[in-house]
């Protein structure tokens, strides 16, 4: 009986592996199809492509004034803790969290002839020294293009 089911044990391994093994043909047969696709899908195009000669024209320069408009402006809530008030659009020159930082600041601004004034932006825990305001955008714009070069990160502040 041992014998018997060792036989039949034997016999299925055998039947198992040699049902389980893949043809050469098969592939052979995927790999014709393939590319017979291929050989449809990319037939050489028998037109050649034309190209559109490129033609000079004269350059037109625009020179921009007053890009006022486009100027980014931060709207913040603030209140004005020394210095004189804020007419419309500030320019920041500096933000500190140390209200020690935005009072050094202020006095190097005050010293090269400014009016600066430090606001506190209460939601966010902020000083901003403010070296110039405006009521006017493009003022305010102007001010901040020529604070730039000693000030490279001014920016334009509204209230609220």
């Amino acid at each position: 009986m041992k014998k018997y089911m060792v036989a039949c044990a034997g016999l299925c391994v055998a039947l198992a592996f040699t049902s389980c093994k893949s043809s050469e043909s098969a592939y052979k047969k995927a790999y014709e199809r393939a590319k017979a696709q291929e050989q449809t899908t990319t037939e050489p195009e028998t037109t050649t492509p034309t190209v559109t000669p490129v033609t000079q024209q004269p350059v037109t320069q625009a020179t921009v004034v007053d890009n006022a408009d486009n100027a980014v402006v931060r709207r913040e809530n603030y209140a004005v803790v020394s210095g004189p008030a804020i007419n419309g659009f500030g320019v920041v020159v500096g933000s500190f969290s140390l209200k020690a930082n935005a009072e050094g600041l202020q006095s190097t601004l005050q010293s090269a002839g400014y009016t600066p004034s430090i606001v506190l932006n209460s939601e966010r825990g902020m000083y901003r020294v403010v070296a110039t305001s405006f009521a006017s955008k493009s003022d305010a714009v102007r001010s901040r293009n020529d604070l730039r070069s000693k000030y490279p990160d001014a920016w334009l502040l509204f209230k609220k």
